[in-house]
């Protein structure tokens, strides 16, 4: 399961998994971020924030995850990855290879700063 919220006018989202992914989660990301579009114009950021990856629940969950960053990442200006993993610390550096918005990583009590970075990008 998976928790998305919108923040200021709705062109900021905050994933927060709350178990292993699972297919059903990238649906709902995909409905959150469809009504952001209509709504502000853009995805301004995406704040994933999580104490350590979840995982996925099975193979479906990690082609359905591939499927939407493959669909869904040249629309998204920033990501902020708020996490206390050391793992998922270098994670994003990697990916920032392979998806288009920048990334940053910031410690998990760093959420408003993380929020900061996405709504103005400094």
């Amino acid at each position: 399961m998976i928790s998305v919220e919108t923040t200021g006018n709705g062109s900021i989202l905050i994933i927060t998994p709350q178990g292993p992914l699972e297919r059903e989660d990238f649906a709902t990301i995909g409905k959150e971020f469809d009504q952001a579009i209509a709504s502000s114009g853009k995805v301004t950021g995406l704040m994933i924030k999580m104490k350590s990856f979840p995982g996925w629940e099975n193979f479906e969950a990690i082609a359905s995850h591939l499927r939407f960053v493959a669909g869904h990442h040249r629309l998204i200006e920033r990501i902020a990855v708020a996490t206390d993993s050391s793992f998922l610390k270098l994670v994003p550096g990697l990916a920032g290879y392979f998806v288009h918005p920048k990334i940053k990583v910031f410690d998990l009590d760093e959420t408003e700063q993380a929020l900061d970075w996405l709504e103005t990008g400094r």
